[in-house]
């Protein structure tokens, strides 16, 4: 499957044109007063970015609240088959050697060929990894005995047996051509795969959870599980490519019954597991600098940013008209009192604040839009209260209070260092050094101040370096001989990913574009509701709510899982080799990945964040531990009390850290980002008051704010001082003023063939192993040659003469054919 297979998400509310289209009278009015009542509103929320959320959250969002009956299932399976064997005791008063024992009983029963026993067995231990719920009081009780549990199915190779029966469920082409012929699919349609697929994920999530009363044989015994599933030992791949084939085939319609949801959280998991988080990337990020010599990072970067805090968002343009309207009643009598003292207060508030409101007014299409306002209601309470007294008088160097300091330590590239020195040769002395950085001959004495400044703050990343070996490796294969390959777990996923690489990107942008709350339903695409819609459809209204959370709720875990696991590949492989994550990004980018996360981003952000697609009652392992309170549609749409999603919000700061390392660096995808009108886009984002999603919404609008015009700038500046203060400065970057915007052509396909050209011959170079083939050693002696036995066919002899014949005596031979070059 191409790349231009895949739908084009098209961005709402934009014609054919590119100029954005706007609703019509009163709707512009009611648009603009719930964005104004929304960003007065938005509180900073308590949200501390991690690799997942609580165990609790993870395990809950496993099951659909449609699969709540099946949990009662596994129970009466389980104590049936235990029962009969066990009498008289519950499982949690065996002793350690007991429940081996009928572990390994249940494991000797999944061998059996009746299907529906196998079921009944696999129920039996699912009930088992749930935690024996039955026969405990409390949620902790039930993750107590979850975590005993699913340590004794690992150490019992409980696993491997699923494993297989997986494979066998994926190969079964009876109940994949049935799925295909069924107008509707439901529950039932992937009961076996469901049931399989939870007691793996089960153990993969509670194994890859480290607490610190872990006994020493977990520890063990996590280490082993972790290195099994990034080896290659299941069919000669790594286990996270078996679930890739799931999605991809899912994605082709071949098998519209898998469970997608809990297929990407396996996958998801597993890749986090194997990989490792973002506090493993830090360290093998450090390891990775002391390995090539390189300085050590200016900073940790996951501490900067949790110790950030979040911006107020930009006024709407319902809070502009209040704004001037007010400016208007109180500029007569109020304005001469605006005395250098109170503007003091006023800087000692935000000194990077602009309260020039006339700008904002110049600027009608941003206005209009409802998101491109800049005054704070902050600053329009300095202008209309009357000032204060005047302070005691002090020095005027203190009357302005300036940020202690920058987050970041700015950076600058080799090759910024070379540009300066480049122009700076050709004003002052009229012709250049190449990439010379040394020579300061000739130049004034500014210039070398200015040079040691950007030498100070030089910068060269562990991408640099790779891309450096590469070119030398190209240059010289012989003298450098073969290159020594860590097989790291990223190295041999990326290894078996490689063949069918187009394929799982374009299999999980479909995915995401499907569960995406902007898509609409259409019947040309793929139905990711197989495992949760019920058998019988809903015929109460209060059913009919149950079900429309569900599937809410449902499709915002996929786009979580996706999100998640999409940014971890993208910064493994570029930790490991800069070309494997050259290659994953481009073909996003082929498949349209920009536009479609924008199109994600163009809703109502604040409400998707605040979404309430849960009911707490019937989360695992509350449901199965409490009694059930009766349903009411009122306690349904009162939801739950939580300030925010945690999950959406963790989805949204994904999709914009994967949407800025597409973009970092590339002028042609920065300018699909201008093209397709992110900035508007972008700036409603800023209303979520929180530091992290800032941070990366900042740094997008940074990298484009050259190409939005001066106009922009000026009616935007409030943001602009946003960019100052919270994204890293590059040196020499003149990203606010765009004064070099007509010598960057913009040539997209250039720019991307240049860059899969470098990715081919990488490729080729390290995995194609029989590229090398004219550099093997050639056995001259003609004895030595004419000795070697070469192995025939045993029929070879019959048709000898007719081969020699058709292929000697018959052929021509041009001996002055050996005179020519080849």
């Amino acid at each position: 499957m191409q790349a231009e297979d895949m739908e084009v998400p098209i961005i709402n509310n934009i014609n054919g044109n590119g100029d954005r289209q706007r609703p019509k009278g009163k709707d512009v009015f009611k648009d603009q007063q719930k964005e104004s009542e929304s960003s007065m509103e938005s509180p900073n929320l308590e949200f501390e970015y991690g690799d997942t959320d609580s165990l609790t959250a993870e395990l809950s969002e496993l099951y659909s609240y449609t699969e709540e009956p099946e949990f009662a299932l596994n129970r009466d399976y389980f104590e049936e088959d235990f029962k009969s064997h066990v009498r008289g005791r519950r499982w949690i008063e065996l002793t350690p050697e007991e429940q081996r024992a009928y572990v390994m009983r249940l494991l000797d029963a999944l061998e059996v060929t009746d299907r529906d026993k196998r079921l009944k067995v696999a129920r039996a231990i699912l009930y088992l990894a749930q935690g024996v719920f039955d026969e405990c009081d409390t949620d902790v009780d039930v993750l107590h005995w979850s975590r005993h549990n699913v340590f004794l199915l690992y150490d019992m190779g409980i696993f491997t047996a699923l494993l297989e029966l997986l494979s066998m469920e994926i190969d079964n082409s009876q109940a994949c051509s049935s799925a295909v012929r069924k107008p509707a699919i439901s529950l039932a349609d992937s009961t076996e795969l469901r049931v399989l697929l939870s007691i793996m994920y089960l153990m993969v999530e509670t194994i890859r959870v480290q607490t610190e009363d872990d006994r020493p044989e977990w520890r063990t015994a996590r280490e082993a599980f972790k290195n099994e599933l990034g080896s290659p030992l299941y069919n000669g791949e790594p286990f996270a490519l078996l679930l890739f084939t799931m999605v991809t085939k899912f994605c082709s319609m071949n098998a519209p019954h898998f469970p997608m949801k809990k297929v990407l959280l396996l996958l998801w998991k597993t890749i986090l597991f194997t990989l490792g988080g973002f506090e493993e990337l830090q360290e093998l990020k450090v390891r990775g600098r002391e390995r090539l010599n390189l300085p050590p990072l200016p900073e940790d970067s996951i501490k900067v940013v949790r110790a950030m805090r979040a911006a107020s968002p930009p006024a709407s343009a319902m809070e502009l008209i209040e704004q001037q309207q007010q400016q208007k009643r109180g500029r007569r009598s109020r304005r001469p009192l605006v005395k250098q003292d109170s503007l003091d207060t006023y800087n000692e508030r935000d000194p990077f604040k602009n309260d020039d409101a006339r700008d904002e007014e110049e600027d009608p299409e941003d206005a209009d839009s409802g998101i491109e306002g800049e005054v704070d209601p902050l600053d329009r309470d300095v202008i209309i209260q009357p000032p204060p007294p005047p302070p005691p008088l002090r020095p005027p160097t203190e009357r302005i209070n300036f940020p202690k300091g920058l987050p970041w330590a700015p950076k600058v590239r080799e090759k910024d260092i070379e540009h300066f020195l480049e122009t700076s040769r050709n004003k002052f002395i009229g012709f250049t050094l190449g990439n010379d950085t040394e020579t300061l001959v000739g130049l004034p004495r500014p210039i070398h101040e200015s040079v040691k400044t950007l030498k100070q703050h030089k910068y060269v990343s562990i991408a640099e370096v790779q891309i450096k070996r590469e070119e030398e490796l190209q240059q010289c294969p012989m003298t450098l001989g073969e290159e020594e390959v860590e097989e790291t777990p990223a190295e041999m996923l990326y290894l078996g990913m490689l063949p069918n690489l187009s394929q799982y990107v374009i299999a999980l942008l479909k995915l995401l574009l499907a569960a995406a709350p902007t898509s609409k339903a259409k019947t040309d695409s793929i139905n990711i509701l197989a495992d949760v819609l019920p058998e019988e459809m809903p015929i109460t209204v209060l059913q009919s709510m149950k079900l429309g959370i569900d599937v809410n709720r449902h499709k915002e875990i996929i786009v979580k899982a996706i999100s998640a696991l999409l940014l971890l590949l993208l910064k493994h492989f570029k930790l490991n080799h800069i070309y494997q994550f050259e290659i994953v990004s481009q073909h996003l980018v082929f498949a349209n990945c920009i536009p479609l996360i924008l199109k994600f981003f163009n809703q109502n952000i604040m409400s998707y964040i605040s979404a309430k697609n849960s009911i707490c009652v019937l989360d695992f392992p509350h449901c199965v531990v409490h009694e059930m309170p009766e349903l009411t549609a009122e306690s349904l749409e009162a939801g739950d009390s939580n300030q925010f999603c945690w999950r959406n919000l963790f989805s949204c700061i994904n999709l914009l850290r994967i949407l800025n390392k597409l973009t970092k660096w590339k002028h042609s995808r920065t300018m699909m980002l201008v093209v397709f009108k992110s900035a508007p886009i972008l700036k409603r984002a800023l209303k979520v008051k929180q530091a992290m999603m800032q941070l990366y919404v900042l740094k997008l609008l940074k990298i484009q704010t050259k190409y939005l015009g001066r106009q922009w700038r000026k009616s935007n500046m409030k943001t602009m001082s946003a960019i100052y203060q919270k994204v890293r400065h590059r040196l020499n970057d003149d990203w606010a003023y765009g004064n070099d915007i007509d010598a960057r052509p913009w040539d997209f396909q250039a720019e991307e063939c240049a860059l899969r050209e470098s990715i081919e011959k990488f490729n080729s170079r390290r995995y194609d192993k029989n590229q090398n083939g004219e550099f093997t050693p050639v056995d001259n002696c003609l004895q030595s040659v004419l000795g070697q036995r070469v192995e025939l066919p045993e029929d070879f002899h019959y048709s000898y003469e007719m081969w020699l014949e058709r292929e000697v005596f018959s052929q021509p031979i041009q001996w002055e054919g050996l005179l020519q070059k080849p």
